[in-house]
């Protein structure tokens, strides 16, 4: 059997990218994987909730295969490659016509469609779950919205990845905190990825400032780049404030370094796109403590493996007591953040992912 595997790839600035570049070899040590070829037994296809999947999605629909969704939200995926009148067509084809004039509203204010929780409620997912042969998703949420759009789909959750970096010693990361300006006997927090509404960095910042003004040795570190001019704006008089220091995405080995200087990761999302963060799975994967959303897509993650926050009007009370605990007590981020470890270690390896990844490609294929 061969395996057609269809992924943006380094250096496409995506997480499906870093995924896809780690599996790709990893599936190689199990059969006959060739990147894009025009033909095979079955193929894998990424796809992801922005416009560098735009032409996997396509070819996705033209010739059906198994379709990894790391992403169960395709808006603005399809906010951004259709016009108009495509775009209100597909709206109705998934959700009715009924709601054609909601499609015609949303088209009209897709500028806030980054925050605006009516375009992650509607995920537009049935033209691509009805046509593939089955949907590989990473976490129950992904599921759901799947079997609600089309109910005869296969789906299949398949853990994120995780392999295991070499981490850099005592001494690098030592040197690191220095060089960037972390005091080297401060609790650091840490915010990683693409800096998204999303991600909620601007009510990260309105928390750490308020915890700062207790406890002084506190610091937060925010390296990433941002999805919007108008996201950065908005952060730019906090990310100023003292304790705070700022990076932009970093190389794959000063991320590394970036992940052990830390003492806790936050990895909020709300509204949530179904999809299970890279960025939380390698930092739990490492032992880092990691403060959630509490959704569904978190729901995988043991209770006493991570610190979750509830979404909505809660949020910011939950946010500034757990960054107030964390601290306080000694020995807590790195007992979480163990457990954390184990959990990744036995349900997100590499190399269990990767037999499941081939089992279902090879349940699948013609």
């Amino acid at each position: 059997m061969t395996a057609g595997f269809f992924a943006p790839l380094p250096p496409a600035d995506t997480g499906v990218a870093d995924y896809a570049s780690v599996l790709l070899p990893a599936l190689r040590r199990h059969g006959s994987v060739e990147l894009a070829p025009a033909h095979c037994d079955v193929a894998l296809y990424h796809i992801g909730n922005n416009r560098q999947h735009a032409s996997i999605y396509r070819r996705a629909l033209a010739h059906p295969g198994v379709v990894a969704l790391h992403d169960a939200v395709l808006h603005h995926l399809l906010l951004g490659e259709l016009p108009e009148a495509q775009y209100v067509e597909e709206f109705v084809y998934n959700y009715g016509e009924w709601n054609r004039p909601l499609a015609e509203e949303l088209w009209r204010g897709r500028a806030a469609s980054g925050s605006d929780p009516r375009y992650f409620d509607r995920p537009m997912l049935k033209r691509i779950a009805a046509r593939a042969r089955a949907v590989i998703v990473h976490n129950p949420a992904a599921a759901r919205m799947v079997k609600a759009h089309a109910p005869e789909a296969p789906v299949v959750e398949i853990p994120h990845l995780f392999e295991a970096p070499e981490l850099p010693g005592t001494d690098e990361v030592a040197e690191f905190r220095r060089r960037i300006g972390l005091p080297p006997d401060a609790f650091v927090f840490g915010v990683f990825g693409y800096l998204r509404e999303t991600k909620r960095l601007i009510q990260i910042l309105q928390a750490f400032t308020f915890v700062r003004q207790g406890n002084a040795g506190v610091a937060l570190l925010v390296a990433g780049s941002f999805a919007s001019a108008e996201l950065e704006r908005a952060a730019a008089a906090w990310l100023s404030e003292p304790g705070i220091v700022r990076l932009p995405h970093l190389p794959d080995r000063d991320f590394w370094r970036a992940a052990a200087a830390v003492d806790a990761c936050l990895n909020l999302r709300y509204p949530s796109a179904g999809e299970t963060s890279g960025i939380a799975i390698r930092l739990m994967g490492i032992g880092k403590a990691v403060i959630l959303t509490d959704s569904e897509e978190n729901a995988r993650v043991p209770e006493d493996a991570c610190i979750r926050i509830p979404a909505g009007l809660a949020e910011a009370d939950s946010l500034r007591r757990h960054m107030v605990l964390l601290p306080s007590v000694p020995g807590l981020n790195r007992e979480i953040g163990r457990r954390a470890a184990e959990f990744i270690r036995t349900q997100h390896s590499l190399e269990r992912v990767a037999r499941l990844y081939w089992d279902t490609l090879c349940e699948y294929r013609t």
